[in-house]
């Protein structure tokens, strides 16, 4: 099977903190791979690539967007290279959505508001 690979996510000139992440982590295989981590801890490329119906060298190419956003980070023992998980960068994320959800409550809340003082003008 081959897989076709988005380039790494360009680094953000303005320095924008979820730019990176986000990118990284709309591709379905990198979020599969960071789950993984953050379910089973730290493991080989090897073992993180055996998972997947796709070559060695594309699950390579993958973690090293990861590492990039700042998602993953590789630790070396001995000859053996771990990629552990990093979900920091995603809270930076979770933040903005939760300002979001907050932001859309409370335009909900005011058009109920308006709708049943519409009802008890009636």
């Amino acid at each position: 099977m081959v897989e076709r690979i988005d380039s790494d996510p360009a680094p953000d000139p303005q320095g924008d903190p979820l730019s990176l992440p986000l990118k990284a982590a709309g591709d379905p295989t990198r979020r599969a791979i960071l789950t993984h981590l953050a379910q089973e801890g730290p493991a080989r490329v090897t073992d993180i690539a055996a998972r997947f119906d796709i070559s060695l060298n594309a699950v390579s190419k993958h973690i090293m967007v990861l590492e990039k956003a700042g998602l993953v980070s590789r630790r070396t023992k001995w000859r053996e290279h771990l990629i552990e998980v990093n979900l920091a960068p995603l809270h930076q994320a979770f933040r903005w959505f939760t300002d979001l959800r907050s932001i859309w409550d409370l335009r909900q809340d005011a058009l109920q508001a308006h709708f049943e003082k519409d009802q008890t003008d009636d």
